[in-house]
């Protein structure tokens, strides 16, 4: 049984939908589409394909095909596949809360930090509620910083912020502050705070920001969501000893808030001036509109901000939820890659954004991708017959 990750990109942020393909290049619809013969991409472009083959993905964003080496054929089989295999049915099942990790026994809940469906199911409703009253708290804390009611421990206003962190915790974040930034200035608008990023254990890395940024207005954000992340904890410690000998703050604590589980040792911990709060219901990968997200994106350009971005990805969860997938561009573009990777024999796959301000957005999707799809054996640890993800570079 393999899984593949559905993604489409709004406003910035993932659109996951994990769907189980059972016994893949077993099924009719696979050896149908197997049989296909491959269209030749000189002679299917028609004057009209760029037009017809668009679909309306949400938030302003179009998702177009054209260019994808797929006819008509191609498309009725690759429909075939979903249904067969019921994608849609268990992508709501994944929104309903069931258990996707077998081996863990884990839900798989991003979505509701960014939307609850009120589904049935009292421990997922938590969940909701949790996500819910968390957001809020990083809005009203965020607040705070921003009309200088939290200051730094020598009285100055904060007017930087520091994610340190590795993964899923730095690729995300890092790729929505970037490209949120350019939005913003688009705008004409001026983030609330500036924003930098420590991920590498090598210390050049944590010395070249402490180098750049006034500590005694600098905030600092721990995120780890076990608490125990070696690199992420190593980095915390190499933060402190510079900032404590090459600048006056003396109480670091009130320079340093924490993003971690209620669970790990980090949490309510005298070491932090405030602490958010995330679950094993979410991986790393899918982490950016939980706190591991919010709290710097919303530090930088206020809560409202982080919010339209929630609302935007919201809406892309219930865009995908259609069955017919000339109208569900996270469905097809999965089933697609499926095509190009099964069928054709594609090893590779380039993201090329031509916008600078989504220049981490390819670091962002390779691990996103393959982590989550670069599988070789199925949930029951048995080899798969059949290849996974492509290389994902750009």
């Amino acid at each position: 049984m393999q899984t593949f990750i559905l993604s489409v990109i709004i406003t910035g942020e993932e659109k996951i939908m994990e769907v189980k393909f059972n016994n893949l290049n077993n099924t009719d619809s696979f050896k149908k589409l197997a049989s296909l013969p491959v269209p030749d991409i000189k002679k299917i472009i028609t004057p009209d394909r760029v037009s017809s083959f668009s679909i309306k993905a949400g938030n302003g964003i179009d998702y177009n095909y054209s260019a994808k080496c797929a006819d008509t054929s191609v498309l009725e089989a690759l429909q075939m596949l979903s249904d067969e295999q019921q994608a849609i049915a268990k992508y709501k099942k994944v929104l309903s809360g069931e258990i996707m990790n077998k081996g863990e026994k884990r839900m798989v809940l991003h979505h509701y930090t960014r939307g609850a469906f009120g589904i049935d199911g009292r421990e997922v409703k938590e969940r909701g509620d949790f996500y819910k009253t968390e957001i809020k708290r990083v809005y009203d804390f965020a607040d705070k910083i921003h009309r200088g009611v939290i200051k730094g421990s020598t009285g100055a206003k904060f007017d930087t912020a520091v994610q340190i962190g590795i993964g899923g915790s730095d690729l995300g974040p890092r790729a929505l502050y970037i490209a949120l930034k350019g939005y913003m200035a688009s705008e004409g608008r001026t983030p609330f705070l500036y924003c930098d990023f420590i991920s590498n254990v090598d210390p050049d890395d944590a010395a070249d920001v402490i180098n750049r940024i006034n500590p005694e207005s600098t905030l600092f954000i721990l995120v780890s969501k076990s608490g125990t992340t070696q690199e992420t904890l190593a980095n915390s410690y190499l933060v402190k000893n510079l900032v404590k000998k090459f600048s006056p703050v003396t109480d670091i604590s009130r320079h340093m808030i924490a993003v971690t589980s209620k669970e790990s040792p980090m949490a309510s911990s005298p070491d932090f001036l405030d602490s958010f709060y995330i679950d094993d219901f979410i991986g790393g990968r899918y982490s950016s509109t939980s706190a591991v997200g919010g709290v710097a994106l919303s530090l930088a350009f206020g809560g409202e901000v982080f919010q339209d971005l929630l609302d935007g990805a919201h809406e892309s969860d219930m865009k995908a939820l259609e069955n017919d997938i000339t109208k569900n561009a996270s469905l097809l573009d999965a089933m697609l890659g499926i095509y190009e990777r099964n069928i054709l024999g594609h090893t590779a796959e380039a993201v090329l954004p031509y916008s600078q301000a989504l220049s981490r957005f390819p670091a962002h999707l390779q691990q996103l991708m393959m982590e989550s799809n670069g599988k070789s054996v199925s949930v029951n640890g048995d080899r798969l017959s059949y290849p996974t993800c492509p290389v994902i570079f750009g």
